[in-house]
């Protein structure tokens, strides 16, 4: 088990990440006394991903013009003194 303080885990945080990932587990320190600890996630607990990209494809009609504003300008509030 590695143990950092936290002047020394913000600074390599990176490093410290990729202990946890390989299994390892960070004993978070404040002025050397333990207060929390990282671990690993599980396998059962962590959740694959299962997005498939393009799977909203053609869903969506679009029946204006996205560059334009949706009111005229002469509605708006926030342009009259």
């Amino acid at each position: 088990m590695k143990t950092a303080n936290i002047a020394e885990l913000k600074s390599g945080m990176s490093a410290y990440m990729a202990a946890v990932e390989h299994g390892e587990e960070v004993l978070v320190c404040k002025r050397n006394v333990p207060f929390a600890r990282i671990v690993p996630c599980k396998s059962e607990e962590a959740e694959p991903n299962r997005t498939q990209l393009g799977c909203g494809r053609g869903t969506v009609t679009v029946n204006c013009d996205l560059t334009e504003p949706a009111i005229p300008l002469n509605q708006w509030n926030m342009l009259s003194e």
